[in-house]
């Protein structure tokens, strides 16, 4: 073993260099490629000399080093505490090189660099081959040869990013091919003999392959499945299915040796050296070496000839390399020339001056496109040229630039690009970054952005630049940079972006693209959908299309579906594509017709879907006419269908009827059109008949296919039809458990989520704190805490340290409602959400730890210590998309109870419009029946469009009549007999004015009026008159109108929107407390009058108390007691009226205060009279009215004008008793 180091000092003691600075390495030569396991450091003897962190490089031929790292991205090891104990660092993936390097980073601040260095390993054998434009050939013997597994693996190194690394042959021109395509590996496949045949893609690896490295390929292949594996990644392919029985005949490696008659002329030979190729154990290049008559070799090489390519990295923002001109310019010109590559779209490449012209030239990046740009102080402004596109693809670029007769010409890739104007430079060249010489801080500016990538192959006048001279300070200068290596690192290689996430890098970081995956977060990982249609309705969603993602973040992709939401279930329906009732046409000659029906969702979107719903079930009918169905139990059936998972299994059973007895629905209720058979179809009659029902049994669903048999007798005829799959109930949602002790928890098996991990679940408490979920590692830890009654910390430990994300709340979280709470930790950050809260994030260390390995059990609701225990409730707890099932763990644990009850007090607030919250088992319902609103929150408005000849009665009860048979009230309709006060709500469209909108009276004989007139009201009338300062309310615009009593208080409130106009049109509130006579055919003959002209319009959300006659009109006219006369059609007329509380309207118009209650303070019976269309009753008392007269009004023509104004006297009619208790609309 041989030990170098620049300007070092070795000794008994130990390694010290003469200089304690970044710049000093430590090299070992371990004479032969070795099998190195292990370091170990240790500081110099006698000494307070000791290293605390190092980095580790290696290599094959003492050039082109590489660093070596743990997990992919830490690069530094831990060090010394002290000279004399030593730290021993096993490497996780074992090293073969011969060259070791390591370089201090950081050492004891009050000594020097000093170590003692260890290797552990074993020597390392191989047989290696070079290949440049030729190949190595492997035929078989002649024979059957049939296996079951076949295996290819070889090493290889290379500096080119293309060419034909493997090709495989077989029968009928099937063909497999391995190629190195941009630095990537191709696994490509080819049917057929031709160059026209065009290779299919299936699968792309590995990344930057090109770095002169060592790259391990493996290729399983069993049958149609094949293992791809690059390095430490592996895919599996899917063949097709013609490879099923395919044998290789012929390998060759290095170039397409295929036995085409012709080969695609685009392939272009490996070249680099190949290392223990071997087919099933079987070394190629051994047998190559030996000559053996199964191998055929062109041109090789039994050893590996690497070309010496010296890169430098600049790895950050102080980075730079300062080179010196020519020595001796030619005045004709000069040139430069190199090699880089990077990820960042910008960055400084180099620069330099024109002395002559006092000017300056700049190369860089911008955009990804390369630009020359030269300023002169002569001349003001600058002049820029662009060339090349996308140079940030990680790939080599050349650049060329020549200084000809003045001109800078700048080439790309060897194609020529800008041309800008300038003379022949002296002085220094300055490759990147704003990093500067000292003795050059004021002359040198960097006015772009830094380079951060890798460089190669310097030249200046045609003339190589030896960096290894530049790195023993013999030629020109440089800061922080490193040499002989290139650092560059692929983070999308694999993609650290789930779900199809697009990923994207910059030289230190990397980002993912999650737009149209359905996913988010920094890596794609957590779904942006709820997972089932019960979620959506807990989120105050109505019924309509969703995406729903049964599990999370886990590999099952969104599935559109529709959630009905009117019903007390929630129903999430899936299409298929026939869900008609399709008659059955006959093809001549088939026995059978077969109908396969195809789903919206995927197979394991169905399957997940159906497994974690309560109920699922599908609509299966046949009509029939001299077609029979299933015979009988006995015999065979004439039709069946598929159902269940993947294709699907034979079922000879009906809907409504149990799985495995051959019988319909009728034949269970013993109701078929013949008692002999067990279907209605099975008669064989002549007329038209059906078997219809559900099939509701979960594991035979969906339905897969039909197929009908009794088809082709003359006169059969048939229909059938397959509803679509729809189910209810999310078992995962509403999965619960209930901890009452802090030393109860659940405990289950280990968490695995090293690279991504999601926690969601719901909670709550009373109490102010608790652990909801713990998980320990060796180190490593997962936790999640009510650290106060406002706050949920987030905490783990990957191996970095202690990480914690914090979310306060404004509102105290222990109130004993639902909080839902949301944690994921990736490679890139942390994050921490509380129900709507904005989301608390933590970034990941760009250079740290990243598996997160835990081995302990996973605690929920407590602790491994039994301390800081959570009481109260947990529920639909997901981790990674797994629900853990709390409810079943819980029956047999003890402190843990099932079930959690009260949701009430968590969404009763969706129940809108004084709907009322139910408890369920399972989560809540709105009861609607003391709501003028419907719909699933009591939300959805209730509203008609009026003709004049439309009118509703309503009868009440009569208070003997309640009194006697209390128990006949069938909902709140029949409501409160004793009313100190009233509430009236309605809102209104109309054009039309005058017109009575609302009419309400007692036995008592009192009564109140809403209409709408345009004259001003003589309110000293025995008749109170309440006039709202609202105006124009009859132009066509929604208003709501709001009448209050309390005992002997009214107020009326208007709200509207604004809408101006030159006629004045009021709103009255007109209220009378007399008692009219005791003849029944009295009506007030201004009401009658206006009662006679009917109403035109809309009516919405008419709500008496908690009395919705329009409602019970529209939805319930079979069990309400209402009269519907002429056309009343339900209408969205008033979809735009508010809903829920008057408070933000009109302020109040009036109040006022009478002797004795309104409308009666023991209302016997009511007559609730909504004019809105009483033209048919109304103009027939009006007829009868004869003694009515008014002066006012005598002159004043209906056809003429529609205004109408009251009198001042109270004419005595007789109102007729022959129904007193009705009300009309």
């Amino acid at each position: 073993m041989n030990v170098f180091s620049p300007r070092d000092c070795v000794g008994a003691g130990g390694w010290s260099p003469l200089t304690s600075d970044r710049y000093q390495w430590l090299e070992v030569d371990l004479g032969v490629r070795t099998k190195i396991a292990a370091v170990a450091t240790q500081g110099r003897y006698g000494s307070s000399d000791w290293l605390t962190s190092y980095l580790l490089m290696f290599s094959d031929t003492g050039h082109n080093w590489k660093q070596y790292r743990q997990e992919d991205s830490i690069g530094a090891f831990p060090g010394n505490t002290n000279a004399d104990s030593v730290v021993q660092y096993k490497l996780q993936q074992p090293v073969i090189a011969r060259f070791l390097r390591l370089i201090p980073l950081d050492w004891n601040p009050n000594g020097r660099i000093g170590l003692r260095l260890e290797t552990y390993g074993c020597p390392y054998t191989s047989h290696v081959v070079s290949l440049s434009s030729s190949s190595l050939l492997y035929r078989w013997s002649t024979g059957p040869r049939r296996t079951s597994r076949e295996v290819v693996s070889l090493k290889f190194k290379t500096l080119r990013n293309s060419g034909t690394l493997l090709h495989a042959d077989g029968q009928e021109g099937l063909s497999l091919s391995l190629e190195l395509e941009r630095g990537k590996l191709l696994l490509l496949l080819r049917q057929g003999r031709t160059s026209s045949s065009e290779p299919r893609r299936r699968a792309s690896l590995g990344s930057l392959l090109d770095d002169q490295h060592w790259h391990h390929v493996v290729l399983e292949r069993r049958r149609v499945h094949l293992n791809l594996t690059v390095d430490k990644h592996t895919e599996r392919i899917q063949l097709p299915a013609e490879f099923n029985h395919w044998d290789i005949e012929q390998l060759s490696v290095g170039a397409d040796q295929s036995l085409d008659s012709e080969k695609p002329e685009t392939i272009s030979n490996f070249h680099g050296c190949v290392e223990n190729l071997l087919f099933n154990d079987l070394n190629l290049i051994q047998l190559a070496a030996h000559s053996d008559h199964q191998v055929t070799v062109g041109n090789v090489t039994f050893s590996c000839a690497e070309p010496v390519s010296v890169a430098v990295t600049f790895p950050g923002p102080q980075s730079f390399l300062q080179l010196p001109g020519p020595t001796a310019p030619d005045l004709g010109g000069f040139s430069v020339g190199f090699q880089f590559r990077t990820w960042n779209r910008a960055g400084l490449l180099l620069t330099f001056n024109l002395p002559q012209q006092r000017g300056v030239v700049w190369l860089y990046l911008s955009e990804a496109r390369l630009r020359l740009q030269v300023h002169k102080e002569a001349v003001s402004g600058s002049s820029t040229e662009n060339t090349g596109s996308a140079l940030n693809d990680g790939q080599w670029h050349s650049v060329d630039l020549t200084s000809r007769r003045g001109r800078l010409i700048i080439a790309i890739d060897e194609e020529e690009g800008g041309v800008a104007h300038g003379s022949p430079y002296k002085g220094l060249l300055l490759y990147s970054s704003p990093g500067c010489p000292p003795e050059d801080r004021q002359e040198c500016r960097n006015p772009f952005d830094i380079f951060q990538g890798c460089m190669r192959l310097f030249s200046v006048d045609n003339e190589a630049v030896d960096l290894i001279m530049v790195q023993q300070r013999l030629l020109g200068n440089y800061s922080q940079l490193q040499i002989d290596m290139c650092g560059i690192i692929d983070r999308c290689s694999p993609s650290r972006c789930e779900h199809g996430g697009r990923c994207s890098q910059t030289w230190t970081v990397f980002h993912c693209n999650c737009s149209d995956s359905g996913y988010g977060g920094a890596t794609c990982h957590s779904s942006v959908y709820e997972p089932s249609c019960e979620a959506y309705k807990h989120n105050g969603n109505t019924s309509g299309h969703f995406y729903i993602d049964v599990d999370g973040s886990g590999p099952i992709k969104p599935q559109l579906v529709y959630c009905n939401m009117t019903e007390e279930n929630t129903w999430m329906v899936i299409q298929h594509n026939n869900t008609d009732l399709t008659r059955v046409r006959t093809s001549p000659g088939s026995e059978q017709h077969v109908v396969h029906f195809d789903y919206s969702s995927q197979e394991e979107q169905l399957w997940a879907v159906i497994s974690q719903s309560d109920h699922c079930e599908q609509e299966l009918s046949y009509h029939c006419r001299k077609s029979r169905l299933l015979n009988t139990p006995e015999g065979s059936p004439f039709s069946w269908w598929l159902g269940g998972p993947g294709p699907g299994l034979l079922q000879t059973y009906w809907g409504g009827a149990q799985p495995g007895s051959q019988q319909c629905a009728c034949g269970l209720q013993g109701d078929c059109v013949d008692p002999q058979h067990y279907c209605n179809c099975d008669a064989d009659r002549m007329e038209w008949t059906e078997d219809s029902g559900l099939l509701t049994h979960k594991e035979n669903l969906p339905v897969r296919a039909l197929v009908l048999g009794d088809i082709q007798r003359p006169g059969s005829e048939a229909a059938y039809r397959v509803g679509p799959l729809r189910c209810h109930g999310d078992k995962n949602f509403w999965n619960v458990a209930f901890f009452d002790k802090e030393t109860s928890y659940l405990h289950f098996p280990t968490f695995h989520g090293e690279l991504s991990a999601d926690i969601s679940f719901l909670f709550k408490t009373t109490a102010s704190s608790g652990v909801f979920l713990e998980n320990l590692g060796i180190k490593d830890f997962i936790r999640i805490e009510l650290s106060s009654s406002t706050q949920v910390i987030f905490s783990f430990d990957v191996g970095n340290g202690p990480l914690e994300v914090r979310v306060e709340s404004s509102v105290p979280l222990n109130d004993n409602r639902w909080h839902r709470v949301r944690a994921e930790r990736n490679v890139k950050e942390a994050l921490l959400r509380l129900d709507e809260l904005p989301a608390a994030t933590q970034e990941a260390p760009t250079d740290g730890h990243f598996h997160l390995q835990l081995n302990s059990q996973l605690f929920i609701g407590g602790t491994a210590s039994r301390q800081k225990g959570f009481r109260g409730c947990i529920r639909s707890l997901q981790l990674n998309g797994v629900t853990l099932d709390l409810e079943e763990r819980a029956k047999i644990t003890p402190g843990v109870r099932p079930g959690c009850p009260g949701h009430c007090s968590s969404y009763g607030s969706l129940c809108q419009n004084q709907g009322r919250c139910v408890e369920r088992a399972s989560g809540f319902q709105c009861d609607c029946s003391s709501s003028a609103h419907t719909g699933v929150f009591c939300h959805t408005e209730v509203s008609a469009s009026f003709k004049s000849g439309t009118s509703v009665s309503y009868t009440f009860k009569e208070p003997y009549e309640l009194m006697r048979n209390s128990s006949s009230l069938p909902s709140s309709i029949y409501s409160d007999t004793t009313l100190r006060g009233e509430n009236v709500s309605l809102s209104f469209r109309t054009n039309q004015s005058p017109a009575l909108l609302l009419y309400v009276s007692s036995y008592y004989r009192e009564y109140l009026a809403l209409l709408i007139n345009q004259y001003k009201l003589d309110s000293s009338r025995e008749a109170e008159v309440l006039r709202s300062r609202v105006k124009n309310v009859a132009n066509g615009q929604l208003h709501t109108v709001t009448i209050r009593r309390l005992t002997d208080s009214v107020s009326v409130q208007v709200r509207k929107k604004l809408f101006r106009n030159d006629t004045e049109t009021f709103l009255f509130c007109r209220i009378s407390q007399n008692l009219l006579s005791s003849d029944s055919d009295d009506l007030d003959p201004d009401l009658s009058r206006l009662a006679s002209l009917g109403f035109t319009g809309c009516l919405s959300v008419v709500l008496f108390n908690s009395i919705s006659p329009l409602k019970a009109a529209l939805l319930h006219p079979d069990t309400s007691p209402v009269v519907v006369t002429g056309p009343l059609l339900q209408s969205s007329c008033g979809s735009s009226a508010s809903s829920g509380s008057v408070g933000s309207g009109q302020p109040q118009v009036n109040a006022i205060r009478t002797d004795s209650a309104l409308i009666g303070g023991v209302i016997a019976v009511l007559i609730f009279v909504i004019v809105a269309g009483l033209a048919i009753t109304a103009r027939f008392l009006y007829r009868r009215k004869e003694t009515y007269r008014n002066q006012d009004v005598k002159g004043v023509k209906q056809e003429d004008s529609q205004d109408f104004t009251f009198t001042n006297q109270m004419d005595s009619h007789n109102v007729s008793r022959e129904n007193p208790k009705e009300y009309f609309i």
